[in-house]
């Protein structure tokens, strides 16, 4: 199993990462915006040109970090394809061996299997005076489908939208805001909340 000791320094080159990355996608947006137009009603991106957020079935799926709040919370699949929460890498821990527990890892499922359905429902135009709250987001998504890996895919979470019923998200590399369903975010931060309630249980 993989010692966390490099945690911090790999949540920080993340957060880095995504800043340079919107920089870079806000300034592209800042030069076309007279061009792009300000709102587009219909997703036409996603797994297989589908409607889906994630770009693959959860099936392809072998861990998914979420950064929020300064922390990074990590989740895994064991060797038998059971989810297990690595807890909040915080430092090094010499030795660190885990143990699934089928609760939480039937807990950790049905979240991430809510998530595998989410679907863009708006898309908007990223630009400078219009950035939906991704650009400093509390809340980072990285999926991954192999160890070892770069992301799949990393998603920066925005404000809630004024329904109060969807949540902007940027797939970062894309040049579009979505929203997704709120209770999807929900989901994931009561997901966090409830695996930290007992220390003991993270592996």
């Amino acid at each position: 199993m993989r010692q966390r000791g490099a945690a911090r320094p790999r949540l920080l080159v993340i957060w880095f990462t995504l800043a340079a990355l919107i920089a870079v996608i806000g300034y592209n947006e800042y030069r076309k915006r007279a061009q792009v137009p300000g709102a587009v009603t219909e997703v036409t991106h996603g797994a297989d040109g589908s409607r889906m957020l994630l770009p693959a079935p959860l099936e392809e799926i072998t861990a998914i970090e979420v950064a929020q709040g300064g922390k990074l919370h990590r989740f895994e699949r064991d060797a038998a394809g059971l989810w297990f929460y690595h807890g909040v890498h915080a430092g090094a821990q010499p030795g660190h061996e885990h143990k699934t527990d089928t609760q939480q890892a039937g807990r950790i499922d049905k979240a991430f299997t809510a998530l595998a359905r989410t679907r863009m429902e708006r898309q908007f135009a990223l630009d400078v005076e219009n950035a939906y709250g991704v650009t400093s987001p509390d809340m980072v998504i990285l999926v991954y489908a192999r160890r070892d890996a770069p992301p799949l895919a990393q998603f920066a979470v925005g404000d809630l939208a004024p329904d109060g019923l969807s949540r902007y998200v940027l797939p970062v590399g894309g040049q579009s805001v979505v929203t997704i369903a709120e209770y999807q975010i929900t989901n994931l931060l009561d997901l966090i909340a409830a695996l930290n309630s007992n220390p003991e249980k993270p592996g």
